[in-house]
């Protein structure tokens, strides 16, 4: 062998042996998520993408299912003693993640504690007023936080003589709009929703400034009690049952199962998260537009602001402090202009900080694809009040559950819109007081 061919032979190992050296002095972080399809390639790009910009740690995401079985699949790992660092939860799980002692490594802490410059204030409010202590702590990691929109057809609108520029702002409106769309045969019904308890309730409730619960909607104790059996929500949902027997509304799932229905034209008006923007985008083959959930206009002060959904990131306890600091540094990766920007513009969730917000408006976001603001606007709309702050209760992820099951009587002609309220508070309230109980 010459020289050469040795020297150049030495320097390929000493490469490999680097990498090697590199890929061994790594420090993993694990984290477990719930977002298949196309948002789990927008995560997958934001781990490659800190896992390029540095050569300390690497980010492993793992998805776990839905949102229910990720939050399900961590407690149960904890108890083994095998959960990961991150994990993705939904806004109805942060009463039981904040009951979790001993468990959670509370995100203003860590970032405390391993000195990465961090400023709580560039978050946008309304996101960290729902995941902070009563102290105004943040808890865990903003990500995806969304608010529910309403999507519509425009060739549909179009087709029936209706402005397909100008989406239905109140419910009458809504009503009249889907009424001409049957009528001229442009969609099979008028609309349909996705996660019909943060929507037709949850947010309905605070879009209308009615309490959902007592003591502002849990924030303030452990020992409220459901207020969504008010003559308005009885009239809401009675009003939904009557229209589904026009068509003007379909049923189509408990969470965005009914998109289908929207996707295909059969319904021409869809309300759902924020985060289906790209789903939406992906799936249409008509023009599609993006307009405020609707409101009654008769209720005084109507419409207040949207609550937000969507999820933030928890981190566990139990693991060794350099990959904290990798956890640490991560989350400031995660929250620059740049990569909030991206992650805004390619799914439709909320940009959590404020610069996010600004260089999407810079680069043009907004006017190449208007509607993509409505979401910020509608959270925004008015300075949140007890009512419209979001809701922090207890065992929420089952009492959805029962909700939906409430509901569904509804749509199935089996209870009144009455019945089924009163028996979905009154099951709701049994598993407040079982939260209550365990927690006290």
């Amino acid at each position: 062998m010459s020289f050469k061919t040795q020297a150049l032979a030495a320097t390929a190992a000493a490469a490999l042996l680097a990498t090697a050296a590199t890929a061994e002095a790594q420090v993993e972080i694990s984290w477990w998520h719930a977002m298949g399809g196309e948002l789990g390639d927008r995560l997958n790009e934001i781990a490659e993408g800190f896992n390029e910009s540095q050569s300390d740690y690497a980010v492993r995401p793992v998805y776990r299912g839905n949102y229910t079985e990720t939050m399900t699949a961590a407690i149960a790992a904890f108890r083994a003693r095998e959960q990961p660092h991150i994990v993705q939860v939904f806004e109805v799980g942060t009463a039981s993640m904040m009951a979790a002692e001993g468990a959670i490594y509370p995100v203003y802490q860590l970032m405390e504690e391993h000195g990465v410059d961090w400023d709580p204030e560039v978050y946008l409010p309304a996101v960290v007023g729902y995941y902070a202590d009563p102290e105004g702590n943040m808890l865990s990691m903003p990500f995806n936080s969304s608010t529910p929109v309403l999507y519509y057809n425009k060739d549909a609108f179009e087709a029936a003589g209706l402005d397909p520029e100008q989406p239905p702002k109140t419910w009458d409106d809504l009503v009249e709009a889907s009424r001409a769309i049957l009528e001229a045969g442009a969609a099979d019904c008028g609309f349909t929703t996705g996660w019909q308890s943060w929507l037709q309730i949850e947010n309905f409730s605070a879009l209308h400034n009615v309490p959902l619960s007592t003591h502002a909607n849990g924030f303030e104790s452990l020992e409220t009690e459901f207020q969504f059996t008010s003559d308005l929500h009885k009239r809401h949902i009675g009003n939904m049952a009557e229209w589904q027997q026009e068509n003007i509304f379909q049923y189509g799932g408990r969470r965005s199962d009914s998109r289908p229905k929207f996707l295909s034209g059969e319904c021409a008006i869809y309300m759902d998260s924020s985060g289906s923007y790209a789903a939406v985008e992906a799936g249409a083959d008509f023009a599609f537009g993006v307009g405020m959930l609707p409101y009654y206009d008769d209720v005084e002060g109507a419409p207040q602001n949207s609550i937000i959904g969507g999820a933030t990131l928890w981190v566990l306890q139990g693991h060794e402090d350099e990959e904290y600091e990798g956890v640490a540094a991560f989350f400031q990766y995660l929250s620059t202009p740049e990569v909030q920007a991206k992650w805004h513009q390619e799914t439709g969730y909320l940009p959590i900080t404020l610069e996010a917000y600004h260089l999407s408006d810079e680069q043009g976001f907004y006017d190449e694809k208007p509607g993509t603001d409505v979401s910020i606007k509608q959270l925004t709309l008015n300075d949140p009040t007890e009512h419209s702050r979001g809701l922090r209760l207890g065992n929420f992820v089952q009492i959805r559950d029962v909700i939906n099951e409430e509901l569904e009587e509804v749509w199935n002609g089996n209870k009144t819109a009455e019945q089924a309220l009163e028996d979905a508070a009154r099951r709701g309230n049994d598993l407040l007081r079982q939260f209550e109980q365990d927690n006290s």
